[in-house]
């Protein structure tokens, strides 16, 4: 897939976003190995402890319908700048997509793509639970 096309389903995920609190809109848009995108925006909470973001949103979203093997997301916000996904949802591309990628824009348009790996070095995994 584009890299464009997947940043432009990331851009109308992020406009379902409910933000009334900080009122700032993050959307995603995840790709799976076979092609098939699912996306998410992130969902906020009084209660802030309960808010989730757009990339957990879109990975429960695929696990749930039973997708398990992902190949990269996108992510914009409202912001317009390049917006890292936080430590939890890391954590969760870890378990899922650690040799995968991120895609992110700049606010002058430049896609760029990181390693998920990268973004999480030494990564709570599978295989640490059997240490």
């Amino acid at each position: 897939m584009d890299l464009h096309n997947l940043l432009e389903y990331a851009k109308e995920a992020q406009k379902k976003a409910y933000v009334p609190y900080s009122n700032f809109q993050v959307g995603a848009a995840l790709l799976t190995k076979s092609g098939k995108i699912y996306t998410g925006c992130n969902i906020e909470n009084a209660s802030y402890g309960a808010t989730n973001c757009a990339e957990r949103t879109a990975f429960f979203k695929a696990v749930s319908e039973g997708e398990r093997d992902f190949q990269a997301i996108a992510i914009v916000s409202s912001s317009g700048q390049e917006t890292f996904p936080c430590g939890i949802c890391r954590q969760v591309m870890a378990e899922f997509m650690l040799g995968g990628f991120v895609v992110l824009q700049t606010a002058d348009g430049e896609i760029k793509e990181y390693q998920t790996k990268d973004l999480l070095p030494f990564a709570f995994t599978e295989e640490d639970l059997s240490k």
